[in-house]
């Protein structure tokens, strides 16, 4: 269990995706701070989480933990962040989880202060099979990041990585599930108008997702041959227009991170 104090700045739904991990993890840390100007979303947190305090516009309290947590949107970031600048405790962590904003950048907000990670969150975290990855600055210790890791870790799997691939990883992984989710829960209420139960449906479709991905990782076919092992393609007519969706909507996503 980790020692030191949270804050977050922001309590939206990373915020508890977060929370919601470390809490099926079992290791929910002691001493956290929230502070976000909606009342509602502290409230939901508050009755979900009973012992994490929450504070109605407590930036400068939140920020003035031993892990700062920034999980507001990047159009808000100068204006935050120039607020809590004071209240940061020198030997703090700073840990973005905003995609766009460089550690450079992030660093200049908060008045030159050094002490910065940045993660992209993956919702999955929230039942410990989070995909998060990394960017530290070069002259972290190996013991500060080690405070870090040990709050990334009940959450799933996390990797270091350059700072340069975040943006890429906030579009494949981190949004990724939104380009499947909605077809997964379609495919079970069409399951269920063909006289499954709703449990079953859930299962068949829990299960295809499962062994389609685990088809693509370890049977040793290109992409090509897995997609051949099925007779019948029933959607074969429209897959040029989705895959165009892809191609037309998330590189313009990407540079927009980018820029």
């Amino acid at each position: 269990m980790i020692q030191e104090s949270i804050g977050f700045i922001g309590g939206g739904r990373v915020v508890r995706i977060l929370l919601h991990g470390w809490k099926e993890a079992g290791a929910l840390p002691e001493r956290i701070t929230v502070s976000d100007p909606n009342r509602a979303a502290l409230d939901h947190l508050a009755g979900e989480f009973p012992g994490v305090r929450v504070v109605q516009d407590g930036n400068a309290l939140a920020a003035g933990q031993d892990l700062v947590f920034l999980a507001v949107h990047p159009p808000d970031a100068g204006k935050v962040l120039g607020e809590i600048a004071p209240s940061l405790k020198p030997d703090a962590i700073v840990v973005s989880l905003m995609p766009k904003l460089t550690i450079a950048q992030l660093s200049g907000m908060l008045g030159g202060f050094g002490r910065i990670v940045r993660m992209i969150p993956n919702a999955p975290s929230m039942v410990m099979c989070g995909y998060n990855p990394v960017a530290f600055p070069r002259e972290m210790a190996t013991g500060e990041r080690r405070k870090v890791e040990t709050l990334l870790e009940p959450l799933g799997r996390y990797f270091e990585v350059p700072e340069g691939d975040l943006e890429a990883y906030a579009v494949i992984s981190a949004m990724g599930p939104t380009y499947l989710w909605f077809q997964f829960y379609e495919l079970e209420k069409i399951a269920v108008s063909f006289g499954l139960s709703p449990e079953k449906a859930a299962e068949a479709v829990r299960k295809m997702a499962e062994g389609a991905v685990q088809t693509m990782m370890w049977s040793g076919l290109t992409p090509e041959q897995v997609m051949d092992t099925i007779p019948v393609r029933p959607l074969g007519e429209d897959e040029a227009a989705i895959k165009e969706v892809y191609r037309k909507r998330l590189p313009a996503l990407f540079q927009k991170l980018k820029g």
